[in-house]
């Protein structure tokens, strides 16, 4: 980090004195007669040259000097960065993206930043398993040896609050790690308020904005609807009421609107006008309730299906046989997880498109914290800062990793390049619907208890969907194992 630091301020310096060197070359060039009577005021400048030069330096001082206080800090540091996360994502980010990042041959799992070994503790998500072991981890670290110490540990949305929230603090403010408002100006606000705890404190920062719409196969579309234009599919799904009529046009023509109930739950609850949880009281939004009722009649007529998502029977619409107009999803999902390298997949064929959909909506997103306790501060300042506010590196991101990011003045200039577009979507910029997704999020009415109760809740109209319990039922079950996960609180 030194060596990145330093270069900054000898590139600045540098430039400052090739600036202040180039006003010699109209003497250079002019007739002799000229020269000489140019001569004394070019002499004449050569002091006030000296002077900007030496200004220069002066300028330069303090900087390097800070970078040399910066530095000196890290050295005082601890020469171990453990980094806690549950898959490979944010270790390629950090792995391909980091300015002087050096990988271990002999071991994935391990690399170098300056004199600093990085670690990486991979605990897979299966069984609750990640957040089980943070939670075994975290409220002891301050007292963990220092090569065990962990420095940055990764959270999801869903359960960011739990972390945020917790009591003793686990997560650093941006305030005790020095980054200030004026550092992260350019990211979307939600994605600030996910990881603010109650008291109004940031503690936690994502490169990512994974704002969403509704992928549909332009082959259905220009069937059915008679366009395969985005702007023009947005008019047969700009609300519920619509989505809704166009399932009935569609099964008409043989086709599932969505492969799933579970593909649309997330787009209305991400539009709830109340959290899950008020003080101890658990409460169904309408927008939820509005998701039932929509659900039921679909499911009902045979326009949708009951599926889980990422089952094989979801998977089937990423292929032309599988007969499936639209999934809900943002970026990531369209880049990574819709078969785009499988010859005959739809998105191999790029013949997927992206509107809006009825409602704007988010899925996803990976914030990085700095664990209490870390002997690292100022590396894990520089990197999340690094990761989450340098436009080039975040370019690079989008450029390698397809992300969608969080910079809206990086994503205002993506929707303006004409040069661009993704093969998977035929050829279409979403750059700047993304952008205006992301810009419409509300993410204000999350709570503790979100992952619990939404696994439960889906979990429980399933079963009310494929008629096994009549809706009362499938309430009550939900009740149930909410009592069981959270004990604490009541309907």
């Amino acid at each position: 980090m030194k060596k990145k630091i330093v270069s900054i301020m000898l590139t600045a310096a540098m430039t400052a004195t090739l600036l202040a060197g180039c006003g010699s070359t109209a003497a250079d060039t002019a007739a002799p007669a000229a020269a000489e009577e140019e001569a004394a005021p070019a002499e004449e400048e050569a002091p006030a040259e000296e002077e900007a030069a030496h200004a220069a330096e002066e300028e330069a001082a303090p900087a390097e000097e800070a970078a040399d206080d910066t530095a000196a800090a890290a050295s005082d540091e601890g020469k171990v960065l453990n980094i806690q996360c549950w898959n490979e994502e944010f270790k390629s980010r950090v792995t391909d993206h980091y300015p002087g990042y050096e990988a271990d041959a002999s071991d994935p799992n391990s690399g170098k930043i300056g004199d600093v070994t990085v670690k990486w503790i991979i605990t897979p998500t299966d069984d609750n398993a990640y957040q089980n072991h943070l939670d075994e981890v975290l409220p002891t670290n301050e007292s963990a040896a220092d090569d065990d110490k962990v420095d940055i540990f990764l959270i999801e949305a869903d359960y960011a609050l739990k972390y945020v929230n917790a009591d003793p603090a686990v997560a650093m403010s941006m305030d005790d790690l020095g980054i200030a408002a004026s550092d992260i100006a350019d990211q979307y606000q939600y994605t600030q308020d996910i990881v603010t705890d109650s008291n109004g404190s940031l503690r936690g920062l994502s490169w990512q904005a994974c704002s969403a719409g509704l992928i549909y196969n332009r082959d259905i579309a220009a069937e059915v609807l008679g366009t395969e234009e985005p702007a023009e599919v947005q008019e047969f799904v700009k609300d519920w009421a619509t989505f809704n009529k166009t399932a009935e046009d569609l099964k008409a023509a043989g086709y599932f609107v969505e492969s799933t109930v579970n593909d649309s739950y997330r787009v209305y609850s991400n539009n709830v006008s109340k959290p899950w949880v008020d003080g101890t009281t658990v409460q169904i939004d309408a927008n939820i309730e509005k998701w039932v009722e929509d659900s039921k009649a679909l499911v009902d007529a045979k326009e949708t299906n009951t599926y889980d998502l990422w089952s094989d029977d979801w998977n089937k619409g990423f292929y032309p046989e599988g007969k499936v107009f639209a999934y809900f999803g943002p970026a990531w999902l369209i880049n990574f997880c819709m078969a785009a390298d499988t010859e005959g997949s739809v998105a191999n064929a790029g013949r997927w498109g992206l509107c809006v959909g009825p409602q704007s909506f988010y899925w996803g997103g990976t914030w990085i914290c700095g664990a209490v306790g870390t002997d690292n501060p100022t590396l894990v300042k520089d990197i999340m800062l690094t990761m989450t506010t340098d436009k080039a590196v975040l370019k690079e991101i989008v450029e390698k990793d397809s992300d969608c990011v969080n910079s809206p003045s990086l994503l205002g200039e993506l929707a303006a390049d004409t040069s661009f577009g993704s093969a998977i979507l035929g050829g279409q910029n979403p750059y700047q619907q993304l952008a205006d997704g992301a810009e419409k999020v509300d993410m204000s009415n999350i709570s503790d208890y979100d992952q619990g109760c939404n696994e439960s809740f889906q979990a429980a109209m399933k079963d009310y969907f494929e008629g096994k319990v009549d809706y009362d039922k499938a309430i009550s079950n939900f009740q149930t194992a909410v009592k069981e996960k959270y004990p604490e609180l009541s309907f």
